[in-house]
């Protein structure tokens, strides 16, 4: 039974343990998980400019290329995407229009600063799996079901594979693994990617709550990276 349920729910299981130790690691150990997120960000990075560097070389130098380059880049390209959109949360990066609540009173401009935090969690609440909000409004009959979750893990009961994207011919006879890789084992990062970015807006809206943060996205970055460079610009 215990065999059964891990290989029936393992998309979850792996998301659960990642964001777990995710959280864990950052509590104890936050210098390790910055350091871990400015990691994969330019791991990714990295990984994006080689394959297509590469891809260009052989299609105009040999007249030859990797099939799935394209298809890797996206994904690459994607995994960027939903792992940077906590980063951003978490560093300031992300940019926003504050013309209207920048006239509010502190008061309000701090309320519309928690409602803006608390916003962006309950959106990725609901993008990872929206049945417990429509249980909660008694919608289970209006297709307030589904989300994230539940499409990596329809892809992982089904023998779904990629397009062009296979397996090395030795990962195949070592481990007896089909020719195409899985779809869901890229998609994972659906549901890993929407949880980070709840956390990040969850802590947030604590920042905010108690006066360490004004609002959830940095709004003036072109005016902080003149004032931080107004020396440079001197010289």
């Amino acid at each position: 039974m215990g065999s059964e349920f891990l290989a029936f729910y393992w998309p979850l299981l792996l998301t659960a343990v990642f964001f777990c130790l995710y959280v864990i690691l950052d509590q104890i150990a936050p210098k390790f998980i910055a350091s871990l997120d400015e990691n994969i960000v330019a791991a990714i990075l990295a990984l994006m400019t080689l394959v297509t560097f590469s891809q260009v070389v052989a299609r105009y130098g040999f007249n030859s290329g990797w099939g799935a380059a394209l298809e890797f880049t996206r994904v690459l390209f994607a995994w960027l995407i939903l792992f940077g959109m906590s980063y951003g949360i978490k560093i300031g990066a992300h940019l926003g229009v504050d013309a209207v609540i920048n006239l509010l009173p502190r008061p309000l401009f701090r309320l519309a600063a928690l409602l803006g935090a608390a916003l962006t969690m309950l959106y990725a609440l609901l993008l990872i799996d929206a049945a417990w909000f429509g249980s909660l409004l008694s919608l289970e009959n209006k297709g307030a079901t589904g989300g994230a979750y539940e499409y990596v893990h329809k892809f992982y009961r089904l023998p779904i594979g990629m397009e062009d994207l296979k397996w090395p011919g030795f990962v195949q006879e070592w481990f007896g693994v089909r020719e195409r890789v899985p779809r869901w084992m890229p998609y994972i990062i659906l549901p890993i990617g929407l949880a980070l970015l709840a956390y990040r807006a969850a802590q947030a809206f604590v920042l905010i709550l108690t006066g360490k943060k004004d609002a959830i996205i940095a709004a003036h970055e072109a005016e902080e990276l003149v004032a931080e460079n107004k020396d440079i610009l001197k010289d």
